[in-house]
């Protein structure tokens, strides 16, 4: 009878540190994931288009092309 007493009193205490547990287990998991990818590289800005330069049929279709 005492365990089943104890049940309900506990249950809160177990329910936070599964939480607990929980969330230290994915906090680890993202820092192990973040180490491994390194740094995070800035993508390459795209120049801004030039107001006062029309847009032409080539730009939009080769606009790597300089």
């Amino acid at each position: 009878m005492g365990i089943h007493y104890d049940y309900k009193s506990t249950k809160g205490n177990k329910l936070m540190e599964k939480q607990a547990k929980r969330e230290k287990k994915l906090a680890e998991k993202k820092a192990k994931r973040l180490a491994k990818e390194g740094p995070k590289q800035e993508e390459t800005k795209l120049k801004p288009l030039d107001p006062n330069k029309p847009i032409s049929l080539d730009f939009l279709t080769n606009p790597n092309k300089e």
